[in-house]
């Protein structure tokens, strides 16, 4: 008994040695150029017949070390950082509400739907379910128009970090959630990568998904009376474990915060400076414009001079990051680390 080669006698899936030989005669000629195009150019010359594909063609390539070396990305600063605030827990009604999109379908007759739903975290009771078209900050907008017009507004707004709600700009707001702070309302993300941080309104999907669109009604005219329907049956009927078997009308109580006629303007002390933000989410400063975030356009900003040639922006009392004289780009958004765990 003796110990054999491991290896096979022959690979069925290796390039031929002459096609080795063209694809590094002709990187040679091209450095710059990848598999894709060295794998079409081949193919024009030679034909198709033993051809390697462009993914075995890119593995020799990365094999001989002769990878196309991109421009490396210019770091952009990061700007002051403090630990995500922790989520809110409600003691009462209206305190914190979560919101979010189901996830969209069609309806019987090919219409599509963005059921938007709103939860009251304390009640457990569903505010609204409106099918939307699409999942539009000025949709969105219009759907809490209604929405808070018929149950006020809450201290919190908690939703996940997807849009329309949250972005990667400064404080990861939006349009739409910098409304909201305007109105006064605190807006809370969960964590990237966290659902289960909003699971209770996972779950509601759950159970709406099961009952009113596995299938989907005829139109959406008949899903949303379905939606309707539901809606009375999960507040009013259904009993809830998390409740102790109560039903969330049980909990639910009239809000007396009401959506204002007029939004007041962001005001800042005397002694800092104070820029509209315009078009495509810049201000100037010192002659030259810097980019603070499409989110903020037609709101006031306030820049406080935090150290020489250092501003710290502020849209009211929320602090959105730093601009420096010395650098050309845009704002230095202030960022989350993780929570430190308790020990």
């Amino acid at each position: 008994m003796k110990d054999r080669l491991r290896v096979a006698h022959g690979l069925h899936n290796r390039p031929a040695k002459r096609w080795l030989s063209r694809i590094r005669r002709w990187r040679a000629r091209h450095p710059s150029w990848g598999a894709p195009k060295l794998r079409a150019a081949l193919l024009r010359r030679f034909g198709a017949r033993g051809l390697p594909s462009e993914a075995a063609i890119g593995r020799w390539l990365k094999a001989w070390s002769l990878t196309v070396q991109t421009h490396p990305q210019r770091r952009r600063r990061k700007g002051p950082s403090s630990e995500r605030p922790a989520l809110t827990m409600p003691q009462g009604c209206h305190e914190v509400w979560t919101a979010d999109f189901k996830g969209w379908f069609k309806t019987g007759d090919g219409a599509r739907v963005d059921p938007l739903t709103v939860r009251d975290l304390f009640s457990r009771a569903i505010l609204a379910v409106d099918l939307l078209q699409r999942p539009t900050v000025v949709q969105t907008q219009a759907a809490f128009v209604r929405i808070f017009a018929r149950h006020g507004l809450p201290k919190v707004i908690r939703t996940d970090n997807g849009t329309p709600f949250g972005s990667t700009g400064a404080l990861g707001l939006t349009r739409l959630s910098v409304w909201w702070l305007k109105l006064g309302i605190r807006v809370e993300f969960i964590e990237p990568g966290r659902p289960d941080q909003n699971g209770a309104h996972e779950q509601a999907h759950r159970v709406y998904k099961d009952e009113t669109a596995s299938p989907p009604a005829p139109t959406v005219q008949a899903q949303r009376r379905r939606s309707q329907r539901w809606l009375k049956i999960y507040n009013h009927e259904r009993p809830h474990e998390a409740l102790g078997m109560r039903v969330p009308s049980d909990l639910y109580r009239t809000n007396r915060r009401r959506l204002p006629d007029k939004m007041d303007a962001w005001s800042y002390p005397a002694r800092w400076l104070s820029r509209l933000v315009k078009g495509k989410g810049m201000i100037s400063l010192h002659g030259r414009g810097r980019y603070i975030g499409e989110a903020f356009e037609g709101e006031r900003v306030g820049l406080k001079c935090s150290e020489p040639n250092v501003w710290q922006v502020y849209l009211g009392a929320y602090l959105l990051g730093e601009l420096r004289r010395d650098q050309t780009i845009g704002i230095s958004a202030r960022w989350y680390h993780p929570r430190r765990k308790s020990t």
